[in-house]
């Protein structure tokens, strides 16, 4: 049986082009070789969802104060410098790796697909998380690894 050489639609008179099973306007088989119960519907198979999260670096920290305990939202290329608070105004060496109230300090990072900061305790770096806008899969990267 040859394929349809194309040309208009036997029913509807619609120019069809060439290698068509049915009228896209009517839906009429244009193949008369061709019987509608000859034709194999294959089986709707869906495909496994594909999981994957993006690696994100550390932008940055929040930590108290040293001074007025007001707290401060720090970038990380500041850590090993001398920065000075916005509210007192006083000097102090930031070190994201020193523990303050028994905790390190929690850290930022921006979703790459909403663009929200996200504030994330130190526990989950490592760890796969959703954002909280867009629940995109994140993963933030341990700079403690990252050393190891």
């Amino acid at each position: 049986m040859p394929p349809w050489p194309g040309g208009p639609c036997p029913v509807c008179g619609e120019d069809m082009p060439e290698r068509m099973i049915h009228c896209r306007n009517c839906r009429a088989m244009l193949n008369t070789d061709l019987e509608s119960d000859s034709i194999e519907i294959p089986a709707f198979v869906p495909l496994q969802e594909i999981t994957s999260s993006i690696t994100l670096p550390i932008r940055g920290y929040f930590i108290p104060c040293s001074s007025c305990q007001r707290e401060l939202r720090i970038n990380a290329r500041f850590a090993g410098k001398k920065v000075s608070c916005k509210h007192c105004q006083s000097s102090f060496r930031f070190n994201p790796d020193v523990e303050v109230n028994g905790e390190l300090p929690q850290v930022y990072v921006y979703c790459p697909h909403c663009e929200e900061r996200l504030r994330v305790g130190r526990k989950y770096l490592g760890a796969k998380v959703a954002c909280k806008g867009c629940h995109g899969e994140l993963v933030i990267e341990d700079p403690r690894e990252a050393k190891g």
